[in-house]
């Protein structure tokens, strides 16, 4: 008892037949100061009753002496997991309570200010230190990658991240790009090669499209993920992998298991963590931080000096389906990007159904537009850019529909220090 006040452990064997001290009682002394530790009891072939009435007090599993040495090892291997999920558990708990991320550096390239994707970031910093694999779903576009790496960086693991699609392999091809091959496996093979399981040794080995696996292929994934061993192709000898698997996928796994299409085995060993990342018209309220990223990203690359955007294309934009997601708003954005030559960034200048951009928003009100209450200052500021948008930045009839002066309007644009272009 002392020694699991001071060094703690993930999981206890007791023998119930001991001098001194009775595996019942230490069992009752265990549980009850340590109630979620695993304790797994080892009684005689004849004593199996008194295991069972140890179990009724908490005990995680039995076995029966001569323990079988495979038995015993996926007892303890099932006790580890069970004490791993349960920390897991723990931190999430207070992570939520909290409401903050200790590193959230790790979620960088990754730009959000909801909250459905900042309680993910919470649940991923929680699980990312766990080795059991993680399955990140969602549809094409979602960021699936981005979340990946995010995992590897808040894992603390020291090796490399190396990312395979896996989509269309064959099982040759699967087991020599990660598994490797040894020289003389096959017609071709001059020299050893070593896998991307080595590459990503002491890291995370991420696999895309991992739905489209073939069956020859999950069968040795699955052996992968459960021994933590591999055969080079042309190899007799085992070697040890210490590699975090990451996957991913855009679908329906449960619809591919009752389609024969998935092992349901490997689903549930890939399954131990999920994450599912929401579509973008689930977080529409991330487009106006999207959208000026991306602009910024693709003036950046085309060196040229970044537009600012109209309210009338955020609105249209609002109104998209973006079946792409957020790589659909990106690759919009390059293309709107390459088109522009001068002015505000207008629903013109994307490739958008024309309804999109003539049809009005009845929630376009203040409360609505500012996602809050504004002040006066914000109002008159967005009034004078919906009347720069109308006549595509022409100062003197912005100031007509204002009902003001050309030179009252230039004075409340300087006083502003609004960046406009220039008038055509």
């Amino acid at each position: 008892m002392n020694f699991l006040r001071e060094r703690g452990a993930v999981a206890v064997v007791l023998d119930l037949n001991m001098p001194h001290l009775s595996g019942e009682t230490l069992l009752e002394e265990i549980k009850g100061e340590f109630p979620s530790l695993p304790v797994l009891v080892v009684t005689g072939f004849n004593e199996v009753e008194r295991a069972v009435q140890c179990m009724k007090k908490g005990a995680f599993d039995y076995l029966v002496k001569p323990p079988d040495r495979d038995l015993f090892l996926a007892s303890i291997k099932r006790a580890m997991e069970f004490t791993l999920l349960e920390e897991e558990l723990s931190h999430l708990k207070g992570k939520l309570l909290s409401g903050s991320l200790n590193r959230e550096e790790c979620f960088g390239e990754i730009v959000t200010n909801n909250p459905r994707m900042k309680a993910l970031f919470q649940y991923v910093e929680v699980v990312a230190p766990s080795p059991q694999p993680i399955l990140i779903t969602g549809e094409t576009g979602t960021g699936k990658e981005l979340v990946a790496k995010a995992v590897h960086r808040c894992s603390g693991r020291k090796g490399e991240f190396v990312a395979l699609n896996v989509a269309g392999l064959d099982e040759t091809f699967f087991s020599d790009t990660l598994f490797g091959h040894r020289r003389g496996a096959f017609s071709g093979a001059d020299y050893n090669r070593e896998g991307l399981i080595v590459k990503a040794e002491r890291g995370t080995l991420f696999l895309d499209e991992i739905g489209d696996l073939a069956e020859g292929c999950q069968i040795k994934l699955l052996r992968l993920l459960q021994e933590k061993t591999y055969y080079p192709l042309g190899d007799d000898l085992p070697r040890r992998a210490d590699v975090r698997v990451v996957v991913a996928t855009n679908r329906e796994l449960s619809e591919q298991m009752k389609a024969g299409l998935f092992r349901s085995d490997l689903f549930y060993r890939l399954n131990a963590h999920h994450v599912h990342m929401p579509p973008l018209r689930e977080r529409r309220d991330d487009l106006p931080l999207l959208l000026e990223h991306f602009v910024k990203q693709a003036a950046r690359a085309m060196k040229k000096p970044p537009p600012q955007s109209s309210s009338a294309l955020l609105r249209a934009l609002n109104r998209c389906p973006f079946p792409g997601n957020v790589r659909e708003l990106q690759s919009s954005v390059y293309d709107a990007l390459a088109r522009h030559s001068g002015g505000y960034l207008l629903p013109s200048h994307f490739s958008l159904d024309p309804s999109l951009e003539e049809q009005e928003d009845p929630r376009e009100e203040a409360h609505f537009v500012f996602h809050r209450f504004p002040t006066l200052q914000e109002v008159q500021e967005k009034v004078i850019h919906e009347a720069l948008d109308k006549v595509q930045g022409h100062q003197g009839r912005a100031a007509s529909l204002l009902g003001i002066s050309r030179q009252a309007l230039n004075k409340r644009l300087g006083r502003k220090r609004m960046s406009l272009p220039e008038e055509e």
